[in-house]
């Protein structure tokens, strides 16, 4: 009965993490953002050495990248003034190099600094850089570390839960910075949400949500499978740190 009733839990783990892949939601206040499903690819022989919940991986990790580069995109929308900082000709240019597998989320023009490296550089009040590019490639780059730089899951991969876990806590801290950090004038860093006369527009606190959910939902969905015990953490975002991506 023990067996049944855990198997049981699992598929309504697994229902849960397939209902928590949503589309993007539309900004209130601009016209429509549609971020695009990613692409199915098709079948290879090494998909036979995947289980289910390696494809559940795969799916959180390809639309946690997807929102990202949503989220992306539309900082650039609002901070024009930070790809002026940087030697690339467009938003597409920036996002291309950003996702590129190539970098491994290390990047020349950053000194080769990675995940909450880059995060607190995209807030430090003297950084002259792009911080928009900063800010998603230290996401990223955190996401990368915390799904044991895979792109692929099969048979015999495991993620830390705990990893996944820290991931979503560090994502809050980051948006947190990224409606509060102001420069020495009293100014935002980064524009964001906003609210204007024709209502407020949410979308960037839509999509960051739908990105904490994915980590969340994974985390407790490996950590019923491999039965270990996640290490909950609560804090004000205001003072709290970014935690550790083992």
């Amino acid at each position: 009965m023990a067996a049944t009733g855990g198997t049981d839990a699992m598929r309504r783990a697994l229902v849960l993490a397939l209902a928590a892949l949503p589309l993007a939601a539309c900004s209130t206040a601009s016209p429509p953002q549609r971020r695009g499903a990613p692409a199915e690819r098709e079948f290879k022989v090494a998909d036979l050495a995947k289980t289910d919940i390696d494809q559940v991986v795969e799916a959180h990790l390809d639309h946690s990248m997807a929102s990202l580069k949503l989220l992306m995109e539309k900082l650039y929308r609002r901070n024009p003034r930070e790809l002026q900082k940087s030697q690339l000709p467009s938003a597409e240019a920036a996002i291309t190099r950003a996702f590129d597998p190539a970098f491994k989320w290390r990047f020349p023009e950053l000194d080769n600094r990675r995940g909450i490296e880059l995060l607190h550089l995209a807030f430090a009040p003297d950084y002259g850089g792009d911080r928009v590019f900063a800010f998603i490639a230290g996401l990223g780059g955190m996401l990368h570390q915390a799904y044991n730089e895979q792109k692929e899951f099969y048979l015999l991969d495991r993620l830390d839960p705990q990893n996944l876990y820290n991931a979503a806590r560090n994502i809050e801290i980051a948006v947190w910075k990224l409606s509060n950090a102001r420069d020495e004038r009293g100014n935002l860093l980064l524009l964001s949400n906003e609210a204007g006369p024709e209502g407020a527009n949410l979308s960037f606190e839509r999509e960051f949500g739908k990105l904490i959910a994915y980590q969340d939902i994974l985390a407790r969905i490996l950590a019923q499978r491999s039965r270990r015990t996640l290490r909950f953490v609560v804090q004000n975002a205001a003072g709290a740190m970014f935690l550790p991506i083992r």
